[in-house]
């Protein structure tokens, strides 16, 4: 069951033909990082993770950024080895075999839908509170600005249509293949950037900042709790969403110059200025307006994203509260008086959150299409447009449940979901990178993961502990899902496999005639 093992001469063999030529130094690499990073979390998820971890928030981004650093390190080795489609899923089919494979790309179809899930739901945060209420005095019903989960059932939310919406428009648009500009991609990387670099400035010179807010650091404690999710470990596991795209760096390894110097310094140099600039937004937000979380009866913060907290938010007393914003960032800035700037910074975030939508999306269609390519899901499913030349088919399934997800379920519940299936993910290619260095010690690799024997197991650590201060909701969905993907593997998967009936073949040049006018997506596996 486990000897199914894809010949890595044979995943090669497309890329030996490719001449990639190598133009990228460290500075390019960095700011790519920086763009690839700076986006969603920073933007969505802050309320959230002040929920579970008060002004230990900023410890938080500490502890996920590094888990990061070391994951990032694993990723460079394998990927400049391996520059193929499919990401972590062909590694694990390179290197331990079919069906641990079959988990791994099982898990990032989830990780990619629930992932566009959450930007969705954030993205319709600013779109109701900044576009509609800010600019044109529309205020949305409860029952069409929230799921039923968020808002407390029948008394508050019942369906969140703008997130709704948005999913669906991101997803005709890649059926379609409208091209997106990777200038125009440019251009949305330095708005983010800029209208973070406002916001920490105002908040740390603003009158109402006060280290006073600060205290209790850790109100939740360091762990909160095997299964609460809470506390700045569970904060952590939530934020961790905040940094998925730092891996595009990796994947430039075939196109960097001295890529043993370089790729490295890309990669820690963006994380490291992401996780500093994170850090810093945090503590303007939570010096400002605050950041304590609404404690339970219990004396344990409400979980992120539940009825019980919306019910409090809802009261006059918490309303204003960090910790209570759909669009925490703009939040902070009109409570400080700069409700023009934070009406801005809203627009950034309306804009920019999209694209970050399709890469999800379009991203989840790669897996699908490699899966289905290797015959381990029916060839249907990745059907191409004849004219627009797009998987038009699994385009469409994944949006459609992507739009639902986003209809009905908080954006804190959805990251965590998400959450776990990159960790799985994360820790597989740890896994993979050492299989390799005994199993293929002598093959030529253009970035060498220094200490591996270190790296690489702190990286599966790192993981499995972010995974198990995940509340437990995440962390069941995560086996369960699993397990639904194990019976399709043994009924269909298996028997179809290419590999299993002796056909290897190399099909990359069809991921060519894919989405051929998208130029601001990289042919990667991860958003």
């Amino acid at each position: 069951m486990f000897g199914r093992v894809k010949s890595l001469d044979a995943i090669l063999a497309t890329a030996e033909k490719k001449s990639l030529h190598r133009s990228l130094g460290w500075f390019q690499l960095t700011l790519f990082g920086i763009g690839s990073v700076i986006g969603t979390g920073i933007f969505v998820l802050t309320a959230a993770g002040a929920q579970k971890a008060g002004p230990g928030l900023m410890l938080a981004f500490a502890i996920a950024g590094l888990v990061c650093i070391v994951a990032a390190l694993c990723y460079a080795e394998i990927a400049s080895m391996i520059p193929v489609a499919g990401s972590a899923y062909t590694y694990s089919y390179a290197t331990i075999g079919e069906i641990l494979a079959w988990t791994v790309g099982w898990a990032l179809i989830m990780e990619y839908a629930i992932a566009a899930a959450a930007v969705s739901v954030g993205w319709s945060g600013y779109f109701s509170g900044t576009i509609l209420n800010e600019f044109f005095g529309i205020a949305l019903p409860p029952w069409l600005a929230a799921g039923p989960l968020a808002l407390g059932g029948a008394e508050g939310g019942l369906i969140n249509l703008p997130a709704l919406i948005i999913a669906l428009l991101v997803t005709a648009l890649l059926i379609v293949g409208t091209s997106e500009s990777a200038k125009f991609n440019a251009v949305l990387v330095a708005i983010k950037v800029v209208a973070l670099t406002v916001f920490v400035a105002l908040t740390f010179t603003s009158a109402e900042f006060d280290v006073a807010r600060f205290n209790p650091f850790l109100p939740a404690g360091v762990f909160g709790g095997f299964g609460t999710g809470v506390g700045a470990v569970g904060a952590a596991a939530t934020i961790f969403f905040a940094y998925v795209g730092f891996d595009s760096v990796s994947t430039a390894a075939e196109e960097t110059k001295n890529p043993q110097r370089n790729v490295p310094i890309g990669l820690i140099g963006s994380l490291l200025f992401c996780t500093v600039f994170y850090i810093l937004v945090a503590a303007g937000a939570i010096g400002t307006l605050g950041g304590q979380p609404i404690m339970g009866p219990n004396g344990i913060p409400f979980p992120a994203g539940s009825e019980e907290l919306a019910k409090q938010c809802a009261m006059a007393q918490y309303a204003q509260e960090l910790v209570c914003s759909d669009e925490a960032l703009a939040h902070v800035l009109r409570s400080i008086g700069f409700s023009a700037v934070g009406n801005m910074l809203g627009v950034a975030a309306f804009l920019a959150l999209p694209s970050v939508i399709l890469v999800l999306l379009f991203g989840q269609t790669r897996i699908f299409f490699v899966m289905s390519r290797d015959g381990l899901l029916p060839e249907k499913l990745s059907k191409v447009h004849p004219k627009f030349r797009t998987p038009y088919v699994v385009t469409a399934l994944t949006g459609g449940a992507v739009a639902i997800a986003a209809a009905f379920f908080p954006v804190g519940q959805l990251a965590d979901i998400s959450n776990a299936g990159t960790l799985y993910a994360f820790l597989m290619v740890a896994v993979a990178v050492l299989v390799l260095r005994k199993k293929d010690a002598g093959r030529k690799r253009h970035f060498t993961v220094p200490a591996v024997w270190i790296v690489a197991p702190l990286t599966m650590l790192g993981c499995a502990f972010l995974f198990f201060n995940l509340p437990i909701q995440a962390m069941l969905f995560l086996p369960v899902w699993g397990a639904i993907g194990l019976v399709i593997y043994f009924a269909y998967g298996r028997s179809h496999s290419h590999l299993g009936r002796g056909i290897v073949e190399v099909h990359e040049a069809e991921l060519a005639d894919i989405e051929p006018d998208i130029p601001g997506i990289p042919d990667r596996g991860r958003p």
